[in-house]
């Protein structure tokens, strides 16, 4: 079935993903990792099965939107407050220490500094995935070392934000001419806050009046709330914003709702089917022809963040946030990987030619790496849902 329509393409995609699922499943790993295998092997550098680009870029960014869409919901104002009084100095200060690693070691390699700076900011998140994946929901997700990983969690994805916008903004300036560029700057500037007031006085005048009239249809609600997404992200877009702000100011200004949980819970599904085909298209363009000339620095770099990141948070967390050794330990191994947001950063930097395809190719594949690696050193020592061990297997 090569080169076929988007039907023909989500019938593979889907079909091979519920295989390397099952298999990903019954060998205890983690399953994006299997979304970025069957990327790999069906897509243009592949079996060929999929190798439309247009529809692999589509596909990642609707992806990209429901998750941003979702990080949004998670950060209502309050919790924000909560998150910068507990844990912010040590999300800061890991940030700079990953970034100094990130950096070193592309730098080292050879790459260029504009690589070596991606490289940097790649190295300094943690999978927000994994990490909530593999916390035991009725063992620790509302006890202490669960609510320690959720709000480091969260903190680094709003350093994410802002990366995803200097990025966006960076690479637009790049292809600006001289003219347009006071232009772009207006645009950062004066609408991102613009965009912001628009959505908060959507959802105060209108969405949450919509959903106290009509909250007895929980498919309208599902509706409404992918109707506030896409409609932020396409007046982001107007704006000369990104499609990805839009949406993340979408979730936020939705974020005060006591529905907004309800909504967050709702459409995990859907994010989820996109998360999907996100992944196959990190993937799918993976350029496995260079990997012979990269491997040594992709395993450097995953390993380096494998072995730098547990003792640097648990060093913060005693120091800084005053945890217990073992909690500070704990916390450090359940986040001591790579993010989805590493490869969102390293696919819009490619997108945008800031980087070449061999220091994409070493990020990705650092960052499938450093997950499975970690997550093999979180399930064999600390509790989760697929240990394979039954002492530790709680859900």
């Amino acid at each position: 079935m090569p080169h076929g329509g988007v039907l023909e393409s989500f019938i593979v995609i889907f079909a091979g993903a519920a295989v390397l699922a099952t298999l990903s499943l019954y060998t205890r790993q983690p399953m994006l990792v299997a979304y970025v295998a069957l990327g790999i092997i069906l897509g243009p550098h592949g079996a060929a099965l999929v190798s439309d680009p247009a529809l692999l870029a589509d596909m990642a960014e609707f992806g990209i939107i429901f998750l941003l869409f979702l990080v949004g919901l998670d950060l209502p104002p309050a919790k924000l407050r909560n998150m910068f009084s507990a844990t912010f100095a040590t999300a800061l200060l890991s940030t700079v220490v990953f970034f100094g690693v990130g950096f070193g070691l592309l730098y080292l390699f050879g790459y260029s500094t504009n690589e070596a700076l991606i490289g940097g900011l790649a190295a300094v998140f943690s999978s927000t995935i994994l990490g909530i994946k593999l916390l035991p929901t009725t063992a620790l997700h509302h006890r202490h070392i669960g609510e320690v990983v959720v709000s480091l969690l969260l903190i680094q994805d709003l350093f994410a934000i802002i990366a995803i916008l200097l990025l966006n903004s960076l690479g637009s300036a790049a292809s600006a001419s001289a003219e347009g560029l006071s232009g772009l700057v207006g645009t950062v500037f004066l609408g991102l806050p613009a965009l912001a007031g628009i959505a908060f006085l959507g959802v105060r005048f209108v969405v949450l009046p919509l959903l106290r009239k009509f909250d007895a249809f929980h498919e309208y609600i599902f509706l409404l709330a992918i109707g506030w997404c896409v409609s932020i992200a396409g007046l982001a877009h107007s704006l000369d914003l990104s499609f990805e702000i839009g949406a993340f100011v979408a979730g936020v200004s939705l974020a005060t709702s006591p529905i907004s949980q309800y909504i967050a819970e709702n459409l995990r599904p859907l994010r989820d089917f996109f998360l999907v085909l996100f992944f196959f298209s990190v993937g799918a363009g993976l350029q496995i022809d260079l990997l012979g000339d990269v491997w040594m620095a992709s395993v450097c770099f995953a390993l380096a963040l494998v072995v730098v990141k547990p003792p640097v948070f648990a060093l913060l967390l005693s120091k800084q946030a005053k945890q217990m050794r073992e909690v500070s330990w704990e916390v450090g191994f359940r986040l001591g990987q790579a993010s989805e947001f590493t490869l969102l950063l390293s696919f819009i930097a490619l997108n945008y030619n800031m980087i070449g395809a061999a220091a994409g190719l070493v990020i990705q594949f650092a960052t499938v790496l450093s997950l499975l690696v970690s997550s093999y050193l979180v399930i064999f020592r600390y509790p989760t849902p697929i240990s394979p061990n039954p002492r530790l297997r709680r859900d």
